[in-house]
């Protein structure tokens, strides 16, 4: 190693993180025989020495201790000692990226400048450190974590790994560290974007595996049980020229127009995405998109200068602060212990499940129960022919994740054979856990939770995946009313990741935590909710859409009132949202919560009218491409001479949200505005830019005006 380092520069900086879990770079020669020889490969694993709930994360000193080990290894490669380098994780991690913890704390833009400058400092030397480089990708490989992978020579990917991606544009960023550089020349334009913008825009869906894989990000795939041996067999394999390694998906711009091409109506897509998406209300996604049209005809280092700029910049700015409160404290850290959950010990075990009702969203359920806590799954509804329907979807949406090589054939085989069906719900009399998913009408869930009860072992527990109603009510004449919660699923089941769980007066403890226990096995946050109309989510939406659609029957325009919410980069504007979810759908709910609450819930006279004549929602697209109200549908409104501008219907939704939020705060719903600013992240798609709903209203001045005070204290 020579006397000087270039990572003693940056030891300023990592003494402005003297917190840091430090993840070590440890250095294991392994002698791999290929080709009638044995090379000399120097694995690095990178390990924080902490069990897998406790991912491996880049800080300042584990960046340092990452580049003064590659300089080392730089320098006994020149001296012929090693062939190759090699870069693995610790069980079920590569790296899970950047520590935001670290990150947030680095106020100081000069400081941000230079941890960007730290990632490439170390991963320009695995991209070029005079032997060829491997990246075995062993299980979560996030932001910086893939971009590791990236830098190196060559890759495999274990058919096991989930979490792959690159989610910067979701929490306020942009790929620092070479990856909107490297990952399109890899895969291709239009499959990075997918990895960079779609994906993280879309609720921060990451990829496994298999899709890694396929999409060219890695090299080879090799299953979970010896991904190790047979990665390193591999890359001597590939040493010893005995493996040709295949890129059919790369792409270089700079020297190939059609490529350029691809890649700048990727960008015009990926524009028209985040638009979208977004309203263009988060600076993020943007930067992303441009540093990346730049690297169409840039060099490595040059977009490497433009990612530092980016990052930067971003890190500075109010969004990316907000993003890491809701990203951060809420979804990473609340998330995982939430606010009044029974001890976990009194949990219940559940080996077979029930579903009553096979229509779409009891399909839904029976999939995620039967795919993620592998256990027999029973749906029942009045006929065969619905019942063989339900069960019907399900085996669809399996052969669907197999076609798409998100689950192996074995695993498509067994999830298909857990899952059946009957007329009859005698079938549940074996099972733990049975839910109902039947019409929103709270007479018929009554009876059908009495029937169910009417069957079932003492023990087993009925819930209810009611979006509004009361639990308490369809409790209230069953036996046993002790034995029933609510657990409220979001649609679509497999995307959403929020339930909301209702503990009714009488629900007793081992009930709420086997139903914490078990949104935990389903891989889904659980928020606990108390048993009031709509609960969060839907009672937060419906006042806001209330808001809406009471502008427009005042004779608000209806571009304007649907396009007032945009600075809020809301996934879609309320009347698309409306016919989305399925306009009697949306004014049921909304005559509930009137009947609940009184006025604060309007019930659109237009909306009526428009059920009335079956039109299904209030857009149509124009010859120009342009929404343009349906014409069956001007025939049968009528409006107010009360009209509002733009501006007033924003300021007229912030108002009525403080209010709503403040009296379910006042009424004990959520333990706290935290619950409700998780419960809208992950169950409304509130945009993770603004930082939660509640510090929303408190920025823009709405607490303040309705409540006469913040949500959130200053700290």
């Amino acid at each position: 190693m020579t006397a000087q380092s270039t990572f003693d520069a940056f030891e300023a900086l990592a003494a402005q993180v003297p917190d840091e879990i430090v993840t070590r770079s440890l250095v294991n020669e392994v002698e791999v025989p290929a080709g009638g020889r044995s090379f000399r490969i120097a694995l690095i694993t990178l390990d924080n020495g902490l069990d897998h709930t406790k991912p491996t994360t880049l800080g300042p000193r584990t960046l340092i201790e990452l580049g003064r080990t590659l300089e080392r290894l730089r320098d006994r490669a020149a001296a012929g000692e090693i062939e190759a380098v090699a870069v693995t994780g610790k069980p079920y991690f590569l790296v899970a990226g950047a520590d935001l913890t670290t990150v947030k704390t680095l106020r100081d833009p000069a400081a941000g400048e230079q941890m960007a400058r730290l990632g490439h400092a170390a991963y320009d030397l695995l991209a070029d450190l005079g032997v060829p480089t491997f990246a075995f990708i062993n299980g979560v490989a996030l932001g910086g974590g893939l971009e590791i992978a990236l830098a190196c020579t060559y890759r495999t990917v274990s058919g096991g790994a989930q979490g792959i991606g690159l989610p910067e544009a979701f929490i306020g960023l942009v790929p620092g560290w070479g990856g909107v550089w490297r990952l399109p020349r890899l895969t291709g334009p239009e499959a990075a974007l997918k990895v960079m913008i779609e994906n993280p825009l879309s609720n921060n869906r990451t990829i496994g595996g298999q899709e890694a894989y396929r999409l060219g990000i890695a090299d080879a795939l090799f299953e979970p049980a010896d991904f190790l041996e047979r990665s390193l067999a591999w890359a001597a394999s590939v040493l010893a020229g005995q493996t040709a390694v295949e890129r059919p998906n790369a792409v270089e711009p700079r020297t190939d127009r059609a490529a350029a091409e691809r890649w700048a109506a990727a960008a015009e897509a990926g524009r028209a995405f985040v638009a979208a998406r977004t309203s263009n209300a988060a600076p993020a996604p943007g930067k992303v998109l441009d540093v990346f049209e730049a690297g169409a005809t840039a060099t490595q280092q040059e977009s490497a200068e433009l990612e530092v700029a980016a990052l930067t910049g971003l890190m500075q700015t109010p969004q990316f602060r907000d993003t890491v409160y809701a990203f951060l404290d809420l979804v990473q850290k609340r998330a995982k212990r939430p606010a009044g959950a029974p001890d976990a010990k009194l949990a219940r075990p559940v080996t077979k499940v029930g579903v009553v009702g096979a229509g779409l969203m009891a399909s839904q359920l029976a999939l995620v129960f039967a795919r993620q806590l592998k256990v027999p799954v029973v749906m029942t509804d009045v006929d065969q022919a619905r019942v063989d329907k339900g069960v019907g979807h399900v085996h669809g949406e399996v052969d669907k994740l197999l076609a798409k090589g998100r689950i192996s054939r074995d695993a498509a085989n067994r999830t298909k054979a857990l899952v059946s069906g009957s007329v009859s719900k005698a079938e549940f009399a074996d099972a733990d856990f049975v839910i109902e998913a039947v019409f929103e009408e709270l007479s018929v869930k009554k009876q059908v939770l009495a029937e169910v009860e009417a069957v079932v072992k003492p023990e087993c527990i009925l819930a209810t995946n009611t979006s509004s109603l009361s639990v308490t009510a369809m409790a209230e004449d069953l036996a046993h009313p002790e034995r029933v919660v609510g657990f409220h699923f979001f649609n679509p089941v497999a995307v959403m990741p929020l339930i909301e769980i209702v503990r009714a007066p009488a629900t007793d403890d081992a009930v709420l935590a086997t139903a914490f226990v078990l949104a935990k096995a389903l891989k889904k946050t659980a928020v606990l909710v108390k048993d009031a109309a709509a609960f969060v989510v839907n009672r937060v939406l419906l006042r806001l859409m209330g808001e809406v659609t009471a502008a427009f029957d005042e004779g608000t325009p209806a571009e304007v009132a649907d396009n007032a919410l945009a600075p809020m980069g809301l996934p879609m504007p309320p009347f698309v949202l409306a016919e989305m979810v399925g306009l009697p759908v949306a004014q049921h709910v909304a005559e509930s919560l009137h009947a609940a609450f009184g006025d604060r819930f309007h019930v659109s006279a237009n909306q009526q009218a428009l059920i009335d004549a079956g039109v299904k929602g209030l857009w149509a697209t124009g010859p120009d491409g342009r929404r343009e109200i349906r014409p069956e549908a001007l025939t049968v409104l009528s409006f107010g001479d009360v009209p509002s501008t733009s501006e007033q219907v924003l300021a007229r939704c912030q108002d009525a949200l403080a209010e709503e939020i403040g009296l379910m705060l006042a009424e004990g719903v959520v333990a706290g505005p935290e619950d409700v600013d998780l419960c809208m992240i992950l169950g409304a798609g509130w945009p993770m830019h603004l930082g939660g709903i509640t510090p929303y209203l408190d920025r823009v001045g709405a607490s303040e005006r309705v409540n006469g005070k913040p949500f959130h204290r200053e700290s």
